[in-house]
């Protein structure tokens, strides 16, 4: 495999590990850990655009600052929801949230910048909604952590998508917005002694440091990987993250699945198969097309 496709990998296995890093943080208020995440990835991503000499590259940004506020805002809840939810032991309902994704990816096309579905792609949006609605009826209730998850990330890659910013750039743009407030947040609670950050343990002190780069780092990866690897590629490897944390769910932190998510879930998973399979099919015919012209 290329270069490219191995740092998309690492991307990818970076996200699916994420369940592992922020349960060393499990002992720590959600809304303490996202201020972290927030505060140290901008630190972090300053000193990357520092380095690459890139921050000329902000200066227009003033017309488009509405975007970036929409954008943090969703990223930054979409964050919260998720950590907290794998620290409360949702694991395998996170993971479902991120198979659904990119289905919801595809209907916020439809509603929002009328791209049309193929037949194919229509029967995948049904089996995955299909998955959804058995595993409302055996909770008795939507499986709402998975939907939240999967419709504020979507909301947020529709957002980007008309973002005129680079990911790196961009992603400065939505912590800088956030940082301060962040910033301010982390302050209060060390001053009054209710914050974690050099209360409790270097250890700790040192995870919530180091959300910056975990976060950062597979970002400027897949930032990378991106420009080099097909869309579909890139569609397929996309399940690597979901499967990892379903799998860190169920064999490491020992969360229920039974029966009934089984099947709810292999409603989904057919889904992403049939949704895959028509980007391959796709793919290859607008090769063939390009080839003998």
């Amino acid at each position: 495999m290329s270069k490219s496709i191995w740092q998309a990998v690492a991307a990818y296995v970076a996200w699916g590990l994420f369940p592992f890093y922020w349960k060393q943080v499990a002992s720590v208020p959600a809304l303490e850990v996202i201020a972290h995440r927030i505060f140290w990835s901008f630190v972090t991503l300053a000193v990357v655009l520092s380095w690459k000499r890139q921050w000329s590259l902000l200066r227009n940004a003033r017309s488009v600052v509405g975007l970036y506020v929409a954008a943090s805002a969703l990223v930054s809840v979409n964050w919260f929801a998720y950590i907290w939810a794998v620290n409360s032991g949702f694991i395998v309902e996170t993971s479902l949230g991120y198979f659904i994704n990119p289905l919801v990816s595809v209907l916020l096309g439809v509603v929002f910048f009328r791209e049309r579905l193929r037949p194919v792609q229509w029967m995948a949006v049904a089996c995955a909604a299909a998955g959804v609605l058995y595993l409302s009826a055996a909770y008795g209730s939507l499986p709402w952590i998975s939907l939240f998850l999967a419709f504020t990330f979507a909301g947020y890659g529709a957002v980007k998508k008309i973002a005129p910013l680079g990911p790196l750039e961009g992603l400065t743009l939505e912590t800088s917005i956030l940082a301060l407030p962040a910033l301010a947040y982390l302050v209060y609670g060390y001053s009054s002694g209710k914050g974690a950050f050099l209360h409790t343990g270097a250890a700790t002190s040192m995870f919530l440091t180091g959300a910056g780069v975990v976060t950062t780092l597979p970002l400027v990866l897949f930032a990378s990987a991106v420009r080099r690897v097909s869309l579909t590629m890139i569609g397929i490897l996309q399940y690597i993250a979901p499967t990892l944390q379903l799998m860190a769910g169920v064999l490491f932190y020992k969360e229920p699945f039974k029966h009934d998510q089984l099947i709810g879930f292999a409603g989904v998973w057919i889904g992403l198969a049939l949704f895959a399979a028509d980007r391959a099919v796709l793919s290859r015919s607008s090769r063939k097309a390009a080839s003998s012209a």
